[in-house]
């Protein structure tokens, strides 16, 4: 079922910036959603129009069907967790978690007993009487969500709320978040820029860039297959050339043809393809697709990071569980389901533009 739908949506604000663009989306009831972008892209825009905190310049915002675009954001059943989760100092644990109750008037019974709950929901049983300044990052963002959740909304927005924490820390409370999500059935929307936390936790991610939804869909669907170079740059690291379609299931780059798993898109198109780092392997020059130089090589603890060129001067990532030797002739190995194919979306000018950059100028230097 429908709990939250965007109908064209645009926010600009009075010095003339427009924040969102003609956004369209569709929330679920009881899935777990990202909304992931760089700096400035329009998602936390996107959680405020939500929450009621902002109204959109145009469009329409539907909760369960009804319109609520100008509806207060405190008569909306969605709680939001801010990133410094703004609790109250001069309270302890259990008057945070209660506050909400409280101005509800709600008697101190039901109180009590919801409190506890919540607090047992994000595993804070025993933290009921100690102070806020008591409490690491982590208690502290599990105090944020027991606060949000004690009012039982249909829906809870987070807004970069483990960007706080260390590293560890972090993957330790996105676990926890989502299994406080599946526990409850409720709809969570989560505001992130770190593309791992997204993909770790969602189940459908909202790509977006300046203002608009570059690309929507489950995290597999995103990291396999992009739908333009934005998306596959922003999530994870790619190899990306341009080529063209020759014909379904071939395409050509780097000089060579090669079959692929792409069909639909007539040949002789210009496009651009992508291959992850980690689809490629590492063989002896005889048996790879493509034969490179290795120009540096990192041990990143799990795997190597190794940079290389083509003899077209094309840089290529490769990750690998094997080293190698800076200066070595390798051969690189991939799949035909490996290579994914997007169109092309600049004008012929522009491909012919780009494809001089990508090859460099009549001095063989990268520009």
């Amino acid at each position: 079922m429908d709990i939250i739908k965007l109908e064209h949506v645009t926010k600009q604000y009075d010095d003339g910036f427009i924040a969102l663009n003609d956004i369209s989306l569709t929330i679920e009831s009881g899935k777990f959603y990202s909304l992931l972008g760089p700096s400035g892209s329009g998602k936390t825009t996107i959680l405020r129009i939500m929450a009621g905190f902002s109204e959109p310049t145009e469009g329409k915002v539907y909760f369960a069907g009804q319109d609520i675009t100008a509806l207060d954001a405190s008569k909306r059943q969605i709680n939001t967790v801010f990133q410094n989760y703004a609790l109250f100092p001069h309270m302890n644990v259990y008057e945070n978690v209660a506050f909400g109750l409280e101005i509800k008037k709600q008697k101190k019974s039901k109180i009590q007993a919801a409190v506890k709950d919540a607090l047992h929901m994000v595993q804070l049983d025993d933290f009921a009487n100690r102070e806020i300044s008591e409490l690491s990052g982590g208690q502290q963002q599990r105090v944020a969500i027991a606060r949000a959740l004690v009012n039982q909304p249909k829906v809870l927005l987070l807004d970069e709320s483990l960007s706080a924490l260390d590293k560890h820390l972090r993957k330790d409370m996105q676990f926890e978040l989502r299994a406080i999500q599946k526990k409850l059935g409720i709809t969570f929307i989560f505001v992130t820029h770190d593309q791992e936390e997204a993909l770790a936790m969602s189940d459908e991610i909202f790509v977006l860039d300046k203002g608009k939804i570059q690309q929507s869909g489950s995290p597999v669907d995103i990291y396999d297959e992009p739908v333009n170079d934005f998306v596959a740059r922003f999530i994870g690291d790619s190899n990306i050339v341009l080529g063209r379609m020759v014909r379904d299931f071939e395409v050509e780059f780097v000089n060579r043809r090669f079959e692929c798993a792409d069909a639909g898109i007539p040949a002789g198109e210009k496009v651009e393809i992508v291959l992850r780092p980690e689809d490629l392997d590492l063989v002896r020059p005889e048996d790879g697709k493509l034969d490179v130089i290795v120009q540096s090589q990192l041990f990143l603890g799990d795997h190597y990071e190794i940079k290389a060129k083509d003899m077209d001067d094309n840089e290529w990532l490769i990750h690998s569980t094997n080293a190698t030797q800076v200066g070595k002739e390798v051969g690189v190995f991939f799949d035909s389901e490996d290579i994914h194919v997007m169109r092309f979306g600049e004008s012929e000018a522009d491909f012919d533009k780009r494809l001089e950059t990508y090859e460099g100028d009549e001095t063989g230097e990268k520009r």
